[in-house]
């Protein structure tokens, strides 16, 4: 089946004028559209085609000694012949460095090789359509596999047919990787240096290195071109994040108490799993064992601690050092993308656990566009690439990824520096591009922002503890609407976030608020008289009294359909105490207002609200990229928590009582949401 399916390929290919093969002068194809036009045609024809090589060797955990004396273990998957000897070539090489054990990878490499299995379980998983049914978000899973996720989170076979040397990487402390897991931090960042420049040095490579991965090894490749390590030539990270405190580990304040602990542990437990090849043949690695024994649950004691200790003063230092703006740990996980130099694709989904980053990491490259992309699919963590590869969509994921490596590492003009620069998927409506988005939108894409109002007016479109509305224009109401924590969002979009998109599987969480709204106090607009488009950042002032010393607020901001269906279109939190906003770091609108209000969250910025005082929130929500059709609303959801996406650390959350919350509405002191908007809503 694969050579049938190769040869269709090559029929298709034959058509098509390929001048950016190695060797010609022709100009590259046209670029067009989302789906690339003829030039997304022949990427995809290259990645599916038959390569230049028939084969692959590997070699099994190959030992990298990093300069402190730590080994790392490293599979090498090289091009080889017809009988599996590595050509006498030297390629590019691809580098992912791994926290979830090669040996992972290596399955699902594993299946691919079979014969025939890897293009067809990509055609099955593109195939699969649960649409209709009350378990419709299993296609978004199914989908995102044919869409080239596996191979971008394992290893691209065809990539590596076709002239390059795929090298994955057990971070330190974890697989079979000696030392103890650093987690993202400095030791880490170093080690992934020096895999570049050892990578870059083998009789195997022609010196260029290229980064891949998801999630952990997208943030891994954003660290390192960070550091300009000389060989580094182009990164393609899939779903990664930049400001980690703010992403995922306490965005808001809100300890991400869903997330953390499943992926602590899944980490933990694989970072176990021993080398079964050298127990039997007498290698076994004693160092390994000695440095797991060392370090057998890395930070699941600072988890602990953060909901067993109700004294902030009590709390593990490692957990106020993470909470805490000006400390080392915290610098190690603050990204500085403004630093990076190097080609760089990023692709982030709307719903992703670090979408709050994604965009911000494009904007801050320091690359023209075109040499830097943002795709941006209206997606959960794993589920990138969902709508891909069919006919007017964009190209799959792993066609992007090898255009863009053919591209930077081989010189091959392709065209894909002229995609985009930025591909996204409009919530509410299909596929465009456009030349940037928020801050780096050209002038005629940029949308203009505009206070929308919260109003005690009842709309009579939402069953909420309080159904009011978003005027256009400052209104005179008074009133103190009260919220109280609840459990309603245990359905909702954001646990559906915070659990990378699994919850997101049933329709009445993933894509519906209603039954979270049931404890919410919601704000909901006129209906639109025709398109309406929200492009950028968000941000909600809100005039809020706590009836204790601190409070956890979480906002979004919906589409509603006609027949009163609330999607989320983005979301934020914040903790009261935390409010304090970090000016240097925010963005305002023209008016003053704030579009990007990055609080410290930092435990030495707290400032306990006084019981009974109004106190003013800026809230900032991720940016987004939406479209009201015609008799849509706009709604804005207040809660007052955000379980089980987030939960204040115990000190925090004994601070608040459990007690309910009031927004004050008051002509003097309004609250309001910012809005990026395009077009005439009519409010």
């Amino acid at each position: 089946m694969k050579y049938a399916l190769r040869a269709t390929v090559t029929a298709v290919a034959a058509t098509i004028t390929l001048p950016f093969l190695p060797g010609t002068s022709a100009a590259a194809p046209a670029v067009t559209g989302p789906d690339g036009g003829v030039a997304g045609t022949a990427w995809t024809a290259a990645e599916d085609g038959p390569q230049q090589y028939p084969n692959i060797h590997i070699d099994w955990d190959v030992p990298i000694r990093m300069s402190d004396g730590t080994v790392l273990k490293g599979n090498v998957y090289r091009p080889a012949d017809a009988i599996g000897r590595p050509v006498d070539v030297r390629t590019p090489a691809i580098v992912n460095m791994t926290p979830y054990t090669k040996l992972v990878s290596a399955i699902a490499d594993q299946a691919g090789s079979i014969p025939g299995l890897s293009d067809a379980l990509l055609h099955l998983f593109q195939q699969i359509d649960m649409s209709g049914t009350p378990l419709s978000g299993l296609t978004d899973f199914t989908r995102a596999f044919g869409g080239g996720e596996l191979r971008n989170f394992s290893v691209d076979r065809q990539l590596v047919e076709s002239g390059y040397t795929q090298v994955v990487v057990d971070v330190r402390g974890t697989g079979f990787s000696q030392g103890d897991w650093d987690i993202l931090r400095g030791r880490e960042q170093q080690d992934t240096v020096e895999v570049i420049d050892w990578a870059s040095r083998q009789p195997w490579s022609d010196g260029k290195v290229g980064m891949n991965g998801i999630s952990y090894s997208g943030i891994n490749q954003v660290q390192a071109a960070e550091k300009h390590p000389p060989a580094l030539k182009a990164i393609f990270p899939v779903v990664p994040g930049s400001d980690l405190i703010d992403d995922v580990l306490a965005p808001g304040g809100g300890f991400g108490v869903n997330f953390i602990p499943l992926w602590l542990s899944a980490v933990n437990g694989l970072k176990w799993v021993p080398d079964l090849k050298s127990l039997a043949t007498g290698n076994f690695d004693t160092k390994w064992l000695t440095d797991r024994a060392a370090d057998p649950l890395t930070y699941m004691d600072v988890l602990a601690n953060a909901y067993t200790q109700p004294r902030i003063q009590d709390l593990d230092p490692r957990l106020k050092r993470m909470l805490t703006d000006m400390s080392s740990d915290r610098k190690q996980w603050m990204g500085d993308p403004g630093r990076i130099t190097i080609p760089t694709f990023v692709v982030g989904g709307w719903h992703d656990l670090f979408t709050y980053s994604e965009s911000k990491i494009y904007n801050q490259v320091s690359m023209p566009p075109g040499q830097k992309q943002l795709f941006m699919g209206n997606t959960y963590h794993v589920t990138s690439g969902n709508e891909t590869g069919r006919p007017g969509l964009p190209p799959r994921l792993d066609v992007l990824q090898r255009a863009w490596f053919d591209k930077w590492l081989k010189g091959i003009d392709n065209g894909i520096d002229r995609y985009g620069p930025v591909t996204l998927r409009q919530q509410g409506g299909g596929w465009i591009t456009q030349g940037g988005f928020g801050a780096t939108a050209p002038a005629e894409e940029a949308s203009k922002y505009r206070r929308m109002y919260l109003s005690a007016n009842r709309s009579g479109t939402a069953n909420s503890v309080y159904d009011g509305s978003l005027t256009g224009g400052p209104n005179g109401d008074t009133a103190s609407l009260t919220v109280a924590p609840g459990l309603s969002t245990v359905c909702s979009n954001d646990a559906a976030q915070a659990t990378t998109g699994v919850l997101a599987i049933i329709n009445a969480c993933g894509s519906d608020s209603r039954i979270a709204e049931i404890n919410a106090l919601t704000f909901t607009s006129a209906p639109v008289p025709g398109a309406t488009t929200i492009s950028g950042p968000i941000a909600v002032h809100l005039n809020t009294v706590q009836d204790a010393a601190d409070g956890y607020w979480t906002v979004t901001v919906n589409d509603v359909a006609p027949d009163g269906q609330s999607t989320v279109l983005t979301s934020g939190q914040l903790m009261a105490s935390l409010r304090q906003i970090d000016d240097a770091h925010s963005t305002r609108s023209a008016n003053g207002d704030y579009t990007d209000p990055r609080a410290y969250v930092s435990l030495d910025k707290r400032q306990p609200t006084v019981p009974g005082r109004p106190t003013i929130l800026d809230i900032a929500l991720s940016g987004t990229q939406a479209v009201l059709q015609p008799g849509h609303r706009l709604r804005v959801d207040v809660f007052a928590g955000n379980f089980p996406k987030g939960l204040p650390i115990l000190p925090m959350l004994v601070d608040t009582g459990l007690k309910p919350e009031h927004v004050r509405l008051d002509q003097n002191r309004p609250s309001f949401v910012n809005l990026p908007v395009t077009g005439e809503p009519g409010w």
